[in-house]
């Protein structure tokens, strides 16, 4: 019993912890290892990320929805390969703080993000 008990308050430690879930479900994608626990988590999130959005504006046909979620997985592996983890940080704070916390617009906006970095303003 008490081993059972140490397992369970290390779990819920470990997931209070964790830097790779935040709060509404997302998954860093740089810190995604690739486990199946971790794919499945991902897919979940997708799963249900695209179907309350697109369910909202009147879009939750099975077809819509397969298309965006391939979208969104698509999105999520391309940002497993991004180089600035601080910029990606800063893009993912700041659309997931104003409700748009999917990986297409994270991919989006962080591909613009760094792309301005490198511009400078010439005459």
């Amino acid at each position: 019993m008490e081993r059972a008990m140490k397992k369970i308050i290390y779990t819920l430690l470990a997931l209070l912890i964790s830097p790779i879930i935040y709060a509404n479900g997302l998954t860093h994608p740089l810190d995604f290892k690739g486990t199946e626990k971790e794919k499945n988590h991902v897919i979940t999130y997708i799963k249900g990320s695209v179907k309350e959005t697109y369910s909202k504006i009147g879009m939750g046909d099975p077809s819509t929805l397969r298309m965006m979620e391939r979208e969104e997985l698509k999105s999520f592996k391309a940002l497993t390969k991004v180089k600035n983890r601080k910029l990606l940080d800063g893009v993912i704070k700041q659309y997931c703080n104003i409700g748009m916390c999917n990986y297409n617009t994270i991919l989006m906006m962080y591909n613009e993000q760094n792309k301005a970095s490198n511009e400078k303003l010439e005459w």
